[in-house]
C-alpha cells in the first residue's frame, strides 16, 4: 500500500471512529484504538480541524463535526448506514427498558465493533466508552455473531482464541462454549451475565440483513442487580427490536 493510500485509509477510519463515538476523544485514545504513529495522527487531525470535518474542545479532546454528525449516511458505508437505521430503534428500546442499548458487528477476525450506543438515563446505568474491539467468546453481542457464522469460521475463532477469564464467571472451555452457542442459535438470543465486566449483565439478538445473514448484534446492557427482576422484558424487547431493525434493513422472515 502507498503511502497516499494509507494515509486516506487513516482519515477514514479517525472519522468512521469519531462518528461511532458519544464523547470526544483524546489523541493518546484515537492512537491506541486505531494503532496508528502518533505523529502521523496527529498531523491528520490537525488536517481535518483546519477543513472543518472534527472539532477540537478545551481538554485537547476530538469530535466529528456537530453538522456532519446529523447526516448519519455521510460515512462508513454499510456500517454507517445500519445505525442509522437502528438508532430509533434503539432509542425506543433504551426508554421502554431504560437500559444501555448497544449494536455491534463482526470485525475481521471475530471479535465486536460497537458501531452506535444509546445510554440509559437511569442514574444507575451500565456503560462502556472503550473504544476498542471486544472479545466475541465472553459478551452478549459476540456470542450471537459467533453462533450465526458459519460452523467452520466460528470453530476457527474458538481454536485462535486465548480463551482468558476476564471474571470468575467467564466460559473458558472451548467445548462448554461450543455448547452455549449452538443453544443461543437455537433460542434466538444470548444471556450473558458478569462473563466480561464484574456488575454487568447482557441479552443480545441477531440482526439480519436483506440477504439473510447475520450482520450485526443488538444488545442490552443491564446492571446486574436489577436483572435478575427484569429479564423476560429485556429479552423479549431486544428480540423484538432486533426484529423490527431487520425488517428496516429488507429482511423478511421465511413462514
Amino acid at each position: 500500500m502507498n503511502d497516499n493510500v494509507k494515509s486516506a485509509a487513516r482519515v477514514l477510519d479517525i472519522l468512521e471512529l469519531l462518528s461511532r463515538s458519544d464523547e470526544p476523544m483524546a489523541l493518546r485514545d484515537l492512537v491506541a484504538a486505531l494503532a496508528l504513529p502518533k505523529s502521523s495522527a496527529h498531523a491528520l487531525m490537525q488536517t481535518l480541524q483546519a477543513r472543518g470535518y472534527v472539532e477540537r474542545d478545551a481538554a485537547d479532546r476530538y469530535a466529528l463535526n456537530g453538522s456532519l454528525r446529523q447526516s448519519a449516511g455521510w460515512i462508513g458505508g454499510p456500517e454507517a448506514h445500519l445505525a442509522a437505521v437502528a438508532r430509533p430503534v434503539m432509542e425506543r428500546l433504551r426508554d421502554e427498558l431504560d437500559e444501555s442499548v448497544f449494536l455491534g458487528v463482526r470485525a475481521g477476525r471475530g471479535d465486536v465493533k460497537v458501531i452506535a450506543k444509546s445510554v440509559s438515563r437511569a442514574q444507575i446505568r451500565y456503560d462502556s466508552v472503550d473504544p476498542g474491539l471486544r472479545p466475541a467468546y465472553c459478551t452478549g453481542m459476540g456470542r450471537v455473531l459467533l453462533a450465526y457464522w458459519d460452523k467452520k469460521s466460528a470453530d476457527a475463532y474458538v481454536l485462535r482464541t486465548r480463551l482468558r477469564a476476564y471474571t470468575p464467571r467467564t466460559v473458558v472451555d472451548a467445548a462448554r462454549l461450543r455448547a452455549i452457542l449452538a443453544k443461543v442459535a437455537k433460542d434466538g438470543y444470548a444471556i450473558l451475565e458478569e462473563e466480561y465486566v464484574l456488575g454487568g449483565s447482557a441479552t443480545a439478538a441477531p440482526v439480519f440483513g436483506g440477504d439473510g445473514t447475520v450482520i450485526a448484534a443488538l444488545n442490552v446492557g443491564t446492571v446486574s442487580a436489577r436483572y435478575p427482576a427484569a429479564k423476560s422484558r429485556i429479552v423479549s424487547g431486544v428480540v423484538r427490536a432486533a426484529a423490527t431493525i431487520s425488517q428496516r434493513l429488507g429482511h423478511r422472515r421465511a413462514a
